[in-house]
């Protein structure tokens, strides 16, 4: 009986330990999702355009190292060339995460990195394009290898039967974190004379609070998260050697590959309509600049809601039957999207609402079940091609949305363009055999999965 007893006080020793650690991981997403969110999504771009146009020449050309830039390109080159540094980075960082076990430190170092360029943002003012440019780089390359060591982490804070909920909880707290400051920075940006700050100023504001906030949440995860020791690998291996030799391992999990290509294929949907719905609601629905806002924020608001509830359907039917269902309900929105009226804000804010109840969802339980896939101490080398199939290849849904519009001269042909994405992503994910390839991986299957 006393051993009995001092088992169960271990065990619930170790439980406490867990949710501890847990709640910590949360706060990861608390921390940087405001990047995503204020920065990424709602100021900067239109912000460095504005910076970039204003020191262009007559012709409305920057030129950065000598090279001819149009200025309304400015922000998105910046973006793709911190894409191509995020895709040499992420492999390097993982790798060196598993070799030695020391994944805190590395965690720390691209989150203060990136905050810290976010922060550097408030001089972004004048004719400082190339400053901006620069920081958007830094910031955008760190939060990506930020999110690597990350996910890593969830493999080991949370066996396989918590997992759907452990990762939907931490999208949710991204969403409220984003939600909250996002709803400050509306009120600063909007009522700037009453504070008396000009429209430059608050906006600047904007962007370095979304950094200060980034950095001084991650104190959290880095006091509660905790390194595990690993046993000594072999000599590292640096660059794009270390990506093939990542890509190579995986061949030899082709299930894991085959889920992978699958989050590939419609998360680039997921990407593109992220992207360019403000695009379809300012040009083929004719909305201002002051409803596409609001919309950002609901679909914020309700993505928490939607993690949660998600999490819990997938807790009763499992994680891939729950994403399936995502994915269809996907297709529903873009379709409808296709027959939203012009001028009517109302039926764009209930368009928003049903992306918001299933975007945390599908991108957390994606994450969740992956985690199931990835062999034991390889967790932040594999979630390092995770993250590049998430950050790094989101080009092809771009691609056909502006090709669409080319030839058709319409966005909605463009964005019901988009369904192919969801549809293919539906049947690749439909034909992973999940439970052989968690077995295949060398992990538990749970019960439901």
């Amino acid at each position: 009986m006393g051993s009995d007893t001092v088992r169960a006080g271990r065990a619930g020793d170790e439980a406490a330990d867990r949710r501890r650690e847990q709640r910590g991981w949360y706060f990861y997403d608390w921390a940087c999702s405001v990047y995503s969110t204020s920065v990424l999504t709602v100021f900067l771009g239109p912000y460095l355009t504005a910076v970039a146009e204003s020191a262009a020449d007559p012709h409305g050309f920057v030129h950065p190292l000598g090279i001819p830039v149009r200025a309304g390109s400015f922000f998105a080159y910046c973006v793709s060339a911190s894409v191509i540094v995020a895709i040499v980075l992420m492999p390097m960082a993982g790798a060196a995460a598993d070799r030695t076990g020391r994944k805190k430190p590395l965690l720390a170092a691209a989150a203060y990195v990136g905050a810290g360029a976010t922060t550097g943002l408030f001089f972004l003012d004048g004719h400082r394009y190339l400053l901006g440019g620069l920081l958007l780089v830094v910031a955008n390359a760190s939060v990506a290898v930020s999110m690597v060591l990350y996910n890593s982490y969830l493999p080991q804070i949370a066996p396989p039967e918590e997992r759907d909920a452990v990762s939907s909880r931490g999208w949710a707290f991204g969403y409220a974190a984003g939600s909250l400051v996002l709803v400050a920075n509306l009120v600063l940006f909007t009522a700037h004379d009453s504070f008396g700050v000009s429209e430059s100023m608050a906006v600047r504001i904007c962007l370095a609070s979304a950094g200060l906030w980034w950095g001084v949440f991650t104190l959290v995860p880095l006091k509660r998260l905790r390194d595990r020791r690993t046993a000594p690998a072999a000599a590292p291996v640096h660059g794009w050697r270390q990506l093939a030799a990542t890509v190579r391992d995986m061949r030899g999990k082709p299930l894991t590959l085959s889920f992978l290509l699958a989050y590939l294929v419609y998360n680039d949907g997921i990407q593109t309509v992220i992207s360019q719905a403000s695009v379809y609601g300012s040009r083929e629905l004719g909305l201002s600049q002051s409803t596409l806002i609001t919309a950002v924020l609901m679909v914020q608001v309700l993505a928490v809601a939607g993690a949660l509830g998600m999490g819990r359907l997938a807790h009763r039917y499992g994680a891939k039957r729950t994403i399936l269902g995502s994915l269809a309900a996907w297709a529903v929105i873009l379709a409808a999207g296709y027959f939203l009226p012009a001028g009517a804000p109302m039926w764009f804010f209930v368009l928003a609402a049903g992306i918001g109840l299933v975007l945390g969802g599908s991108q957390a339980l994606s994450r969740s079940l992956f985690s199931h896939l990835v062999p034991p101490g390889k967790e932040a080398e594999y979630f390092s091609a995770y993250e590049m199939s998430d950050r790094g290849m989101s080009w092809l849904g771009p691609l056909l949305f502006g090709i669409t519009y080319q030839l058709t001269g319409s966005y909605r042909d463009a964005i019901i363009s988009l369904v192919a994405f969801f549809a293919i992503g539906f049947v690749l994910l439909a034909r992973v055999p999940v439970r052989r390839a968690i077995s295949d991986a060398g992990n538990p299957v749970p019960e439901r999965i």
